[in-house]
């Protein structure tokens, strides 16, 4: 089968041209040239690819050499991995791409279950060979005469076709258990079903989830929850049993079910709000996901979840602020927005917000969206520099002073400049 036709009409224009020139390229050094993988599986379901990995079979720090003296541009190679960096020239370079991937194709072995992989440099047979599932190994060949050229050793094609999601061996899972949860990712994804005899394999493999490190656990989960369908994902994850293994305080109940649910809506609210683009306060995906999956729990639990998934330091405290505000936040009712930003000033903005999203009474969600949107930024004309002018003596007193104007700007007791100067008066006159 040739897919030339598809790759001509899917891929963009710019994305064409660059990989034309690399398939010109290699047949000047001898060395068969393949995509493979996701970008050929993304293809063929018509998808937008992204990312052009390109494996060479043989020496792809020398193709990208090549790359770079016939054509301009820089390469950065890392020989220890067979792979190389080609930074294009300024006239190839557009506003998706500065860059080209290329990759010595490879065989992978494991010295014990849930291993991190042993690289060899290897044929396009090893190469297609170390994937994960049938619909993964898929390869179009593109040098010379070539191109286009479908290779398809496994049986892919088919398992595409019908939506199946088939791991390539029986030692799939042992070798490598963060492919249990791509498995549910993909299938979720695309709505294809796991194979039975996959499936089986999950229950020899399910105990070695407690060998996977911090980081290679977290960025599965972190996969997940870039999908505008996260909330689906977790819940097959929890069916199959696949998240307390992980730890027991990471559950996925209903309520959960509910706020993940609607990930993808939140994400587009924080796409409207100009106040959080213009001063860069933006959550991830991932990290909004967390956010919205875990505020639930307790302290105790967060923390000890973190021992298990080494957060960063800024999701951490985002995740303690969520938890104590989800619990506490019918407390907030009747507050005056002083009150309100005094509060809410000591949490992290993007728990707030996450919180705000989720709030169940309106009267709590209003007071949320009016200090993210505008309460937050109130501050009275007044400055340190007024107060050292008119003779104040500097030191605690001006947190004192400027904090009692703001709160009266925030309360309405203060509508004016002219309002603030008279308070400014009485309150220096008191103290």
């Amino acid at each position: 089968m040739n897919l030339k036709s598809q790759l001509e009409s899917t891929l963009t224009p710019d994305q064409l041209r660059i990989l034309q020139l690399v398939a010109d390229e290699a047949p000047q050094s001898g060395l068969p040239l393949y995509i493979i993988g996701g970008s050929v599986r993304d293809l063929i379901l018509g998808s937008a690819t992204k990312d052009l990995d390109l494996t060479v079979e043989g020496d792809a720090i020398a193709l990208a050499r090549a790359l770079a003296k016939r054509h301009g541009g820089k390469v950065t190679a890392h020989s220890k991995f067979g792979t190389a960096n080609w930074f294009l020239p300024k006239d190839l370079m557009t506003e998706s791409r500065e860059s080209v991937d290329l990759i010595s194709a490879r065989s992978e072995t494991y010295k014990h279950p849930a291993a991190l992989p042993t690289v060899k440099p290897g044929s396009i047979t090893d190469d297609i060979r170390r994937r994960d599932f049938t619909l993964n190994t898929l390869a179009i060949r593109l040098d010379g005469a070539h191109f286009g050229e479908l290779r398809d050793d496994l049986g892919g094609m088919d398992d595409l076709k019908q939506g199946i999601i088939r791991a390539l061996h029986q030692k799939s899972f042992l070798d490598d258990p963060t492919r249990m949860y791509r498995a549910v990712r993909y299938a979720e994804r695309y709505g294809f079903e796991i194979a039975d005899e996959t499936l089986a394999l999950i229950h020899k493999a399910r105990p070695l989830i407690a060998k996977l490190s911090a980081q290679r656990i977290r960025h599965e989960l972190d996969l997940i929850l870039e999908e505008w369908n996260a909330a689906a994902m977790l819940a097959r994850l929890a069916d199959l049993d696949l998240l307390q293994p992980i730890h027991p305080a990471l559950t996925f109940d209903s309520s959960m079910r509910e706020r993940v649910a609607n990930l993808h809506t939140y994400r587009g609210l924080q796409h409207l709000s100009p106040w959080n683009i213009t001063r860069g306060e933006q959550m991830n995906d991932s990290d909004l996901g967390w956010l919205l999956w875990l505020m639930s729990l307790s302290q105790e639990q967060v923390s000890a979840l973190n021992d298990r998934l080494h957060f960063t330091a800024d999701l951490l405290a985002s995740l303690f602020a969520v938890s104590m505000m989800f619990r506490d936040q019918s407390s907030f009712v009747g507050w005056k927005p002083s009150e309100c930003v005094e509060h809410l000033e000591s949490f992290p903005v993007n728990a707030v917000e996450a919180v705000g999203y989720v709030a169940r009474d309106p009267r709590v969600k209003e007071l949320f969206d009016e200090y993210i949107s505008k309460w937050r930024y109130i501050k009275p004309h007044t400055t340190g520099d007024t107060l050292k002018a008119l003779g104040v003596e500097p030191g605690p007193r001006y947190a004192v002073i400027l904090r009692q104007l703001r709160n009266a700007w925030l309360d309405g007791e203060v509508k004016t400049a002219e309002e603030e100067k008279r308070l400014l008066k009485s309150l220096i006159s008191e103290n």
